[in-house]
C-alpha cells in the first residue's frame, strides 16, 4: 500500500491504475462491492483509490460532533485488505473546495493521477458546489480515454449499505448490527494515555484512549476485543463521561484488558466494540461502582469466550 498526499508530480509507477472514487468511511460492505467491481472492470491494472482528507464534511462543517467511522490511518489499513495498492489521499482545503467539476477530471483524474478507469456510485458528486455528476463524468471520461463504471448500491433488507447507516447503529447502541454491514467489528485506535489510574485502585487497571475524531458510539460498557501489535486480547470496555467519579464533559474509551499486566502507555491499540452490555449510568460511590464492573467483566468474558 502506498499514499500519496498529492496528484502531482506522481512517479510513473503511480500512474495508470483504475481509479475508485469516494470519501469511504468505515470501507464497509458497499465499498468493498464498489472496489470489486472497479477490479473486475480492468483485472489488468493496478487498484487505486481518490479520497479526500479531511473529511469534506468536516471541512464544510467544522462545529459538527466528531462522526468519522475510520481515521486515514485506519481507512488505509483497510482498503489494503481490498486488493487496493494505492491510496491518493487529496487535502481537501479551501483552494481544493474551489476547484470547478471539469478541472478536476481534467487535471486531476486525467493529468494528476493518469487514471485509465474510473469507478463510483451512482450519487458521486464533486466539483466546486458539486457541480458535478455522474452523467457530467461520463462525458468528461470519455472525451479524456479513460473508462467509467457506476456501480449500484450494495444493499440488504433494509436497504442501501452506507456509512450514515452504520453510524446511526453505533450510536443506537447496536456493535453487532454494524459488523454485519462493515464486515468487521468497528474499532477504535490510537495511542494509550496516561489517565487518572482510578480503575488500578479498584482492581481494574485500564488502558485510555481518546476518541479524537472517530465517532462516539453509545455511551456504556462494551464486550471488546484488543489488538496490540500481532496479539489479540479479550477485554471490557468503557465509553463515556464517567459520572459517578465527576471525570468531567469529554468522552473516553477506558478498556480493561483481561489476563494482561503489561505497561502500554504510548503504544497504539485498536479497540473492537463486540457487544453493548449496557448504558452508561451513575452509580451511589465506587463500591458500588466496583461491585457492577465486576459484572460487566463476568458478562464480557463470557460473550468473547463463546466467541460472540
Amino acid at each position: 500500500m502506498r499514499i500519496f498526499a498529492d496528484w502531482r508530480n506522481l512517479p510513473p509507477d503511480a500512474r495508470g491504475a483504475t481509479v475508485a472514487l469516494g470519501n469511504f468511511d468505515g470501507v464497509h460492505r458497499g465499498h468493498a462491492h464498489l472496489l470489486r467491481s472497479a477490479h473486475a472492470a480492468r483485472p489488468d491494472a493496478k487498484l487505486a483509490v481518490l479520497t479526500f482528507e479531511p473529511h469534506p464534511r468536516a471541512f464544510f462543517r467544522p462545529d459538527d460532533p466528531p462522526f468519522r467511522l475510520t481515521l486515514s490511518h485506519e481507512r488505509a489499513t483497510a482498503l489494503a485488505e481490498h486488493r487496493v495498492s494505492m491510496v491518493y489521499e487529496v487535502a481537501f482545503d479551501e483552494a481544493f473546495s474551489r476547484i470547478e467539476a471539469a478541472a478536476f477530471v481534467r487535471d486531476i483524474l486525467h493529468e494528476g493521477v493518469g487514471a485509465v478507469h474510473l469507478a463510483c456510485g451512482p450519487d458521486f458528486a464533486f466539483g466546486h458546489r458539486r457541480g458535478g455528476d455522474v452523467t457530467l463524468l461520463e462525458q468528461w471520461a470519455e472525451q479524456f480515454g479513460m473508462g467509467l463504471t457506476i456501480v449500484p448500491p450494495f444493499a440488504d433488507a433494509q436497504g442501501p449499505v452506507s456509512s450514515t447507516r452504520i453510524r446511526r447503529l453505533l450510536q443506537d447502541g447496536y456493535p453487532e448490527r454494524a459488523t454485519a454491514l462493515l464486515g468487521r467489528a468497528w474499532s477504535i485506535r490510537g495511542p494509550v494515555a496516561h489517565g487518572d489510574k482510578r480503575g488500578r485502585t479498584i482492581g481494574f487497571p485500564t488502558a485510555n484512549v481518546a476518541l479524537g475524531d472517530h465517532l462516539e458510539p453509545a455511551r456504556g460498557v462494551y464486550a471488546v476485543s484488543v489488538r496490540l501489535g500481532d496479539r489479540t486480547c479479550a477485554g471490557v470496555a468503557n465509553v463515556g463521561r464517567r459520572p459517578t467519579v465527576n471525570a468531567g464533559p469529554e468522552s473516553r474509551l477506558e478498556v480493561h484488558i483481561f489476563d494482561f499486566d503489561e505497561d502500554i502507555y504510548g503504544q497504539e491499540i485498536s479497540v473492537s466494540l463486540q457487544v453493548f452490555l449496557r448504558a452508561e449510568r451513575k452509580f451511589d460511590g465506587l463500591e458500588a461502582l466496583k461491585a457492577q464492573i465486576k459484572q460487566d467483566a463476568q458478562a464480557a468474558k463470557q460473550l468473547m469466550d463463546a466467541g460472540k
